[in-house]
């Protein structure tokens, strides 16, 4: 998952920051010395002068100018390879040797072979990875901040094929991009027409978090809407209790009906706040609207599904039903 910083919620973080500070004892002028601390204490034995205090240590990712790190926890990092020994005195694994090609009727957890096409152009390599969605024949959609910077993007399906991925168009303000598939990649998804998103209704995620480090397939996550705005009372995102990690960016938040009611845009970094405030945010995360998808998609001449939710399912059912739509998305650079 990537994330913009945020100057608002920045600044008065900041602020409050600047406004507490550590307690220090004063002695009570009323109050007798504390015994050991008059004068009839033992005189300090003559030596060497003490040591000036060293300079505090500035915390990792802290300006040393005093400015706190952004909030938001992005870019969504590529999943770890295996790769050479990164101590000097380790020793490299043994090379297995590779197995025989399967005969075409064994069951195989790794995706098929690419081909010529598919492959990613030389000399790239994966930096990044994301989560994407489809929305119509042979397009998807997913965040802006997933596909930046990147010389090629990939797409895997449920199936385990890699398509080759076009952005086609992008939106800075909104944090969304479309994208044109070589190839159809599943079915689309309908986005929600009605009724209206309330606080307290129940959402699923559905995306792939920490590709290398977790479940190598899609994860599923629910909790609720929060609140109707997010960050800084930022009007076209949700705030959401659902759990999102680095690399859910871009996936579809889901109503209990199977419809896309906003996309995972971010999460709120509950270190970096703690050591503003002092106190430890949770399950504070965003996600970007699905009126403000629409007015994207329909702005570049897309015209998405949309559906009512009426009848209700389970969050099994969901992911289940959406998972031949949903991309893991990898960024080549």
């Amino acid at each position: 998952m990537r994330v913009p910083p945020v100057l608002a919620l920045g600044a008065a973080l900041a602020a409050t920051v600047a406004t507490v500070a550590p307690a220090q004892v004063v002695p009570d002028p009323g109050k007798p010395p504390a015994i050991g601390s008059g004068p009839e204490q033992a005189p300090r034995r003559a030596g060497p002068p003490s040591r000036p205090p060293e300079a505090q240590a500035v915390p990792p990712g802290t300006d040393p100018a005093g400015k706190p790190p952004p909030l938001y926890d992005m870019p969504d990092p590529a999943p770890r390879r295996a790769g050479p020994p990164s101590r000097p005195d380790a020793r490299p694994e043994a090379r297995v040797a590779p197995r025989p090609p399967a005969s075409g009727n064994e069951p195989s957890g790794k995706p098929p072979a690419l081909s010529p096409e598919e492959a990613p152009p030389p000399g790239t390599r994966e930096v990044s990875s994301g989560t994407g969605f489809v929305i119509g024949e042979r397009q998807a959609l997913t965040n802006e901040h997933v596909v930046r910077g990147c010389s090629a993007v990939r797409a895997r399906t449920s199936e385990g094929r890699e398509i080759p991925v076009t952005v086609r168009a992008r939106d800075l303000r909104r944090d969304l991009a479309l994208l044109d598939l070589r190839d159809a990649a599943g079915p689309p998804l309908a986005f929600r027409s009605g009724p209206e998103v309330r606080r307290g209704d129940s959402v699923v995620t559905y995306g792939f978090p920490l590709a290398g480090m977790l479940a190598a397939g899609p994860t599923l996550t629910t909790g609720d809407i929060s609140a109707l705005a997010g960050l800084a009372d930022n009007r076209q995102h949700f705030q959401i209790s659902a759990p999102v990690q680095p690399g859910n960016s871009g996936g579809p938040l889901l109503d209990l009906a199977g419809n896309v009611v906003g996309i995972i845009t971010s999460k709120l970094n509950a270190q970096r706040v703690a050591q503003r405030i002092g106190d430890i945010p949770q399950n504070v995360n965003f996600a970007v609207k699905g009126d403000e998808a629409l007015a994207f998609l329909r702005a570049n001449n897309v015209r998405p599904r949309t559906a009512e939710s009426t009848a209700t399912r389970s969050a099994a059912e969901v992911g289940e039903t959406v998972n031949a739509s949903v991309l893991f998305l990898r960024c080549l650079r």
